[in-house]
């Protein structure tokens, strides 16, 4: 790693790695249709069907890839932002919550709209736009306040009272073991919903993608003599990112989460592609566009407000035992599903109304 640094830099080795392992998710996501709105959906109508098994194949996946790892002595999940910086127990549920309510509205949550937009999906893209913009608004614009106030409600000092395996008194042995087992569990949950063998492949690759973003980082973080942020798989601030060095900061320099956006795009594309899936989708009757912008712009400032998105939370946080992701997924969870509840005995109380409309 030193002699990779030595002859590229840190910044264009991160950009290099971030690509990769973008590309990786975003073929793994593109072929599992890995989602955890469709699998909050699936629990909301009380089925325990392929989506429910595919998130749970790419999570127990993540947390048994990289708590194997961290048992080998290949990374230390203490040098991680969500263990050692300051968190927000408020920003996990408020912002959870509302990226809940978000991903049912839009019909995807972050990582979910970068790979439909991959296809032709203008919707996502349009809603992964303003997704984008809220973030950056909630980051450093005029949402900012508000985000800084909720998240300051409730505060959790880093160390140790933000990893969940020191508070439980969990080490790397027993969480590889239980992750491990939890994972072959999945995949026999899967097989028995009758999902294909590329599908389960697809989703253990997503909690591989995010175990490699994990590793990578660390290692160079550990072979360079500048600070290097040690950081995995999360789309909201990337993606904020991203769009200001297309905008408006050319120079922003090359990083992990700069490489990340492109490489899901290329590699869920190049997905689509293969299995003739890619083509243009828009806004119609059924699929109205002030649903799907309401959804952007709760996950944009959720995400923000929770410390990272569904992904950034559910597997990237979630893989290394952080208190606050496992509370932040749960309240998405939450959110989702009474959103989908919600929603649901609205449709059917208008179709009746029709049906008595009509008699």
């Amino acid at each position: 790693m030193e002699g990779l640094i030595d002859r590229f830099g840190e910044g264009p080795l991160l950009l290099a790695i971030g690509l990769a392992t973008g590309a990786l998710f975003g073929l793994a996501a593109a072929q599992s249709r890995f989602c955890l709105r469709a699998a909050t959906v699936e629990v909301a109508e009380g089925r325990l069907g392929p989506r429910l098994a595919i998130w749970l194949i790419a999570f127990f996946s993540a947390l048994a890839f990289v708590q194997s790892a961290e048992l080998a002595g290949w990374f230390d999940h203490r040098a991680a932002r969500q263990i050692a910086a300051t968190g927000s127990l408020s920003g996990a549920i408020i912002g959870g919550l509302m990226f809940g309510i978000g991903m049912i509205l839009a019909r995807g949550c972050a990582s979910r709209l970068l790979v439909l937009s991959a296809s032709g999906n203008l919707r996502a893209f349009v809603t992964g736009l303003v997704l984008t913009l809220t973030a950056q608004a909630a980051l450093r614009g005029v949402l900012s306040p508000a985000r800084e106030a909720l998240a300051g409600l409730w505060t959790l000092p880093g160390g140790t009272l933000r990893d969940l395996g020191a508070l439980i008194g969990l080490g790397s042995p027993a969480a590889a073991a239980i992750g491990l087992a939890a994972l072959l569990g999945a995949l026999l949950f899967g097989r028995y919903r009758r999902l294909p063998l590329a599908d389960l492949a697809g989703g253990t690759l997503v909690g591989l993608a995010v175990a490699l973003g994990w590793l990578a980082t660390h290692a160079v973080a550990a072979a360079s003599f500048d600070i290097v942020e040690v950081e995995s798989i999360t789309f909201t601030g990337p993606s904020a990112d991203t769009l200001m060095a297309l905008v408006n900061r050319p120079d922003l320099p090359p990083s992990f989460g700069i490489g990340l956006v492109p490489g899901v795009f290329a590699g869920a594309m190049l997905m689509a592609l293969l299995r003739g899936e890619a083509r243009i989708q828009r806004f119609g009757p059924d699929t109205p566009m002030e649903r799907y912008l309401v959804g952007g712009v709760l996950m944009g400032f959720g995400s923000m407000l929770a410390g990272g998105c569904a992904v950034g939370n559910g597997l990237s946080g979630g893989s290394i035992l952080a208190v606050t992701a496992w509370v932040a997924v749960f309240f998405m969870w939450v959110g989702a599903v009474l959103t989908q509840l919600v929603l649901a005995r609205g449709g059917a109380a208008a179709g009746a109304a029709a049906l008595g409309g009509r008699a």
